[in-house]
């Protein structure tokens, strides 16, 4: 008990006797280096042209869709048909070579049908693109102390011949 008693009081007494001081200091900065950063920057821009697009157009019929032409074709179909005939089949052979005539005629009018020619209209195209750029930015300066084997580091703004530091001894 009493070895509890004695170590106690000498505990409390080494920590009544502790003191501890501090001071400002200035070391000696043995390099100073500028430091830099790239920083890319995205430029947009556009790049346009002129595009040749195809306007679609209805097809062209030089005979109304074939109804001119299978008028044409029985007439003829039937004169020539009352050419052929003779006495009562000069009927039947009329009738035969209208409708024969109609059906051909009709049927070359709609094949003549053609498309148009293609028309083109030119239309404006663009397009956004970036162009990126790096450039080197002066971060400050890196200055490079020891004290005491241990290395300090300071950046600033301009190089330094010393650095400032705050001392504080404790015993």
């Amino acid at each position: 008990m009493k070895k509890i008693i004695v170590l106690s009081l000498l505990t409390t007494g080494s920590l009544l006797v502790a003191e501890s001081f501090s001071f400002e200091e200035s070391i000696r900065v043995i390099s100073s280096k500028p430091e830099y950063r790239t920083v890319t920057s995205s430029t947009p821009y556009q790049e346009c042209w002129d595009e040749h697009v195809p306007v679609s157009q209805p097809p062209v019929s030089s005979s109304g869709s074939g109804t001119v032409g299978a008028i044409i074709g029985g007439v003829a179909g039937g004169v020539l048909g009352h050419q052929v005939g003779g006495g009562t089949g000069k009927t039947a052979a009329t009738v035969g070579g209208a409708i024969v005539g109609t059906l051909v005629g009709k049927n070359v009018a709609e094949q003549n049908t053609q498309a148009p020619s293609p028309e083109y209209r030119v239309e404006r195209r663009c397009v956004t693109r970036y162009e990126e750029k790096g450039t080197e930015k002066f971060m400050g300066y890196k200055n490079i102390a020891t004290y005491k084997n241990q290395t300090i580091i300071k950046y600033s703004d301009r190089p330094l011949e010393y650095i400032p530091i705050h001392v504080t001894i404790s015993y």
